[in-house]
């Protein structure tokens, strides 16, 4: 059972970790890769709205998607994206990327190579890793800017899609342990963090939603 503190403190980590950017068209997309296909259907909605003339879907696999996504998540999402209408000739596939970092980096170095222009990229992700995924690209790729896509929803629509409460808690955990302590680490820029949202995420920590941490950093960093 979750708890009304544990979800309280949940929804606080989801509402800070969204950034409620305006959107607007952009050079070009690029869908994270994860456990989430509602990352391409997002990517999809935001295409045929004409927001975006190319999309990157990027990502291998995961502990969480090898067996879900055994193609790759860029690949599955890929799949789906043209499912939904979207040509083949506006999507590019970037297979490799382990980490959101690598998202970026490798994302960044496909569209060089295909000598796409971008001074705007609309980076969408799952709902609660905007702001992660916005500090890191923030560091990674300076020189454009970043507007952040999600699906709309709540935690609890949220939690429902995916069908595992502890699942999102313990990597919407993650994702705020992430944004904490990796600004030290050179992996992202420093975002400020309200006292309440830390609280949240330590209470989170303590009341055990913990398997998305970061290994030996301990919870309280």
């Amino acid at each position: 059972m979750i708890s009304a503190q544990v979800w309280a403190d949940a929804e606080r980590l989801w509402d800070f970790q969204q950034m409620g950017h305006e959107l607007r068209p952009c050079s070009v997309a690029i869908g994270l890769g994860s456990h989430d296909l509602g990352v391409a259907d997002t990517t999809a909605d935001l295409y045929h709205r004409s927001m975006v003339p190319l999309i990157v879907f990027t990502g291998a696999t995961s502990r969480t998607t090898r067996d879900r996504m055994p193609r790759g998540e860029a690949e599955h999402y890929r799949e789906r994206a043209m499912e939904l209408g979207v040509p083949a000739d506006a999507i590019l596939v970037e297979p490799r990327a382990r980490n959101t970092g690598e998202n970026i980096r490798f994302s960044r170095a496909l569209l060089e190579e295909r000598h796409v222009p971008v001074s705007s990229v609309l980076l969408v992700s799952k709902p609660y890793e905007e702001r992660r995924a916005y500090a890191t690209a923030c560091k990674l790729w300076p020189e454009v800017e970043w507007v952040n896509a999600s699906t709309n929803m709540t935690l609890v629509q949220y939690v429902k899609s995916i069908g595992d409460a502890r699942l999102v808690i313990d990597m919407l955990t993650g994702a705020q342990q992430r944004l904490m302590i990796y600004p030290q680490q050179g992996f992202m820029i420093k975002q400020s963090v309200p006292g309440d949202v830390a609280a949240a995420y330590q209470r989170l920590c303590d009341a055990g939603f913990t398997g998305r941490l970061v290994p030996d950093t301990g919870a309280r960093n």
